[in-house]
């Protein structure tokens, strides 16, 4: 059997689309268009890409975003300034800041600084707490793109055997959390678990976040898995991969998707989607909160 390649690219495009309709339809109906802020602080060259993105992709659906890049020497007290001013300004729904910071800046406390109701990348402690009491204000990026991948190519995880390979605070715990609301048996694994096949092997739906190239091979999975590769890893050739050998896991898988164009827009896509939320929110359009089963 061959998996069939759930495209990333495509289904987050059909997002942006709906996106862009209710922003049109904010416009008409209160003249007024969502704003993202997104602070940038140095020249990493990954980032920079990331952010270009994320600003191309508000253009398109008719987002406001606002760019502020800071050198990479601020300071901590700058940069809580700055976020203090966008906390207070109602022209911005959402606040971004783009990781890493430099390592003289705290980032717990400058994620926590952000406005509960503008963190729309779900990193603030308000937020995270939200996802194990089933309801939260927003969903982070990457795990809520995981959840509509799945919904969209009509996957119940509901009773599923799912395993999450990487125990991060931004994917695989709050991804964890997100699939057992919808009743699926997890299993986290992480750098320190033991014979990681013996569990890999077990997965109905397998979601690999480890940042490690080719970490999953086919003899790791059964036949008919359904796998999820949120890995992003540059090879020193210059080419991008996942965590998954792709052409080997995917003769066995059921579904799989690829590196790059599977995940990745799909956390973008996310982030255009809590910005209008937020917004619709202000307008009082949208309840402040919602339970995660409904996501």
């Amino acid at each position: 059997m061959s998996a069939r390649i759930i495209d990333g690219k495509a289904i987050a495009k059909e997002i942006r689309a709906e996106i862009k309709q209710r922003v049109e339809q904010m416009a008409v109906r209160h003249g007024m268009r969502p704003g993202l802020a997104v602070i940038l602080v140095g020249k990493d060259p990954a980032s920079e890409v990331y952010v270009r993105g994320k600003i191309a992709d508000c253009k398109e659906v008719g987002i406001q975003s606002e760019l502020i890049e800071l050198p990479v020497e601020v300071t901590q007290a700058e940069l809580l300034r700055r976020i203090d001013a966008l906390n207070a300004d109602p022209a911005v729904h959402g606040i971004l800041v783009q990781l890493p910071l430099p390592g003289h800046i705290e980032m717990r406390s400058i994620l926590e600084r952000i406005s509960v109701e503008k963190d729309v990348d779900g990193f603030h402690l308000y937020n995270v707490g939200g996802l194990i009491t089933g309801d939260t204000i927003f969903p982070p990026c990457t795990p809520y793109g995981v959840q509509k991948l799945l919904d969209h190519e009509g996957i119940d995880v509901e009773g599923r055997n799912v395993v999450v390979v990487g125990a991060s605070n931004i994917v695989g715990k709050p991804l964890a959390v997100m699939l057992m609301q919808k009743d699926a048996t997890v299993c986290i694994c992480h750098k320190k678990t033991r014979d990681l096949a013996q569990f890999t092997i077990l997965a109905d739906i397998l979601v690999v976040a480890a940042g490690v190239p080719g970490l999953i091979v086919p003899q790791m999975i059964r036949t008919g898995t359904v796998v999820i590769d949120v890995g992003i890893n540059r090879l020193p050739d210059g080419r991008i991969t996942g965590d998954v050998d792709f052409e080997g896991v995917r003769q066995k898988a059921s579904y799989i998707t690829p590196v790059p164009g599977g995940v990745g827009p799909m956390t973008r896509a996310m982030l255009l989607h809590n910005t209008i939320l937020s917004a619709e929110r202000t307008l009082g359009e949208r309840p402040k909160s919602f339970k995660l089963s409904a996501l």
